[in-house]
């Protein structure tokens, strides 16, 4: 039988597949579920910066009229928080009771402000390792791009003092310079990068004339993007690199494997099929694997990465013409 063993961000996980950060990680009876049928790891469902801050700041504007309540602001930042916190702490310590897989608990952040003293708690509470959901979107016009890439790098050296356990940064696409922006964030001491992240996408309904979600759950054709640049990239990073967004089939966790991913993460087919669906690609992963007489996941990791196929090139280019244009014109 193949051995689906693998290493992520330091940690020993029985198979690649990690059930990623969602609504579906977000308690205990469905992390059972999803260890019972076959997940690597989990990484539970984020706490997020900006939804204490809107707690915050409600808070005060409700006072905000009552200039005597002012020496209270700080009462009421403090309380927020840990109450925010406590509730995230017992959701890692019950994970850690309940399974024996790694436990990754996510932060959802977008500033390098001094919440991330959260780590060290989350630390104590026993998480196997945390994953920064960080994604600073380039909408600024007075902002540089240096200025949005800077944040990354506080918020990784911030969380980085104040926890031992391993790290890793779950990040987007939108970067002026992606390749260097990725290489120099593998070099800023943290043991993995989760390629990429998936956002609230507008769409507009055009007879309520208001704001909408566009699709939510991922599509088998978005991970061409974690694909492509896992493929670029696995040969020039020191750190661990995961793939998420649009990896729905055992086919899927192979391709990612292939270009040079230590493991996957998935949350879309599990909301679409079930956690049944995690057996499902593992047998397929198998079934592969011995077709091809591979006995475990080292022996074929990043072996059509772009350093390593003979027309690495493919991988760079983005143009449509060789599909799309006049043949003619291009022979």
């Amino acid at each position: 039988m193949a051995d689906l063993k693998t290493k992520y961000m330091g940690l020993n996980l029985k198979n690649p597949i990690i059930v990623a950060s969602s609504g579906l990680t977000g308690n205990i009876e469905n992390i059972k579920k999803l260890e019972a049928n076959g997940a690597g790891a989990v990484v539970l469902k984020s706490i997020f910066e900006e939804e204490i801050m809107h707690e915050y700041n409600s808070m005060v504007k409700k006072i905000d009229k009552f200039s005597s309540e002012y020496e209270y602001f700080d009462y009421f930042d403090y309380k927020i928080k840990q109450e925010n916190l406590e509730k995230y702490i017992k959701l890692i310590s019950d994970a850690k009771k309940s399974i024996s897989i790694p436990v990754i608990a996510s932060i959802n952040c977008v500033s390098a402000h001094e919440w991330t003293y959260f780590a060290k708690k989350i630390e104590a509470a026993g998480a196997d390792g945390i994953e920064l959901n960080l994604f600073v979107l380039p909408s600024d016009p007075n902002r540089s791009s240096a200025e949005n890439e800077k944040i990354y790098f506080d918020v990784v050296e911030k969380i980085k003092t104040e926890v031992k356990i391993p790290v890793a940064l779950k990040i987007s696409h939108y970067f002026s310079n992606l390749a260097q922006t990725i290489q120099k964030l593998s070099e800023s001491g943290i043991q993995g990068l989760a390629l990429f992240n998936r956002f609230f996408s507008p769409d507009i309904d055009v007879d309520e004339m208001k704001v909408v979600n566009s699709n939510v759950l991922s599509a088998q054709s978005d991970q061409v993007m974690p694909l492509r640049w896992i493929s670029i990239m696995s040969e020039r990073v020191s750190c661990d690199l995961s793939a998420t967004t649009g990896i729905h089939e055992g086919k899927d966790v192979i391709k990612m494997l292939l270009v040079g991913a230590k493991a996957v993460q998935i949350a879309s087919t599990v909301y679409k099929n079930g956690p049944e669906t995690i057996q499902t690609m593992l047998k397929e992963l198998e079934s592969w694997m011995d077709k091809h007489n591979y006995s475990n996941l080292d022996q074929f990791i990043g072996k059509m990465s772009q350093s390593k196929d003979e027309n690495g090139a493919q991988y760079e280019r983005v143009q449509f013409m060789r599909y799309f244009g006049d043949k003619e014109s291009i022979l």
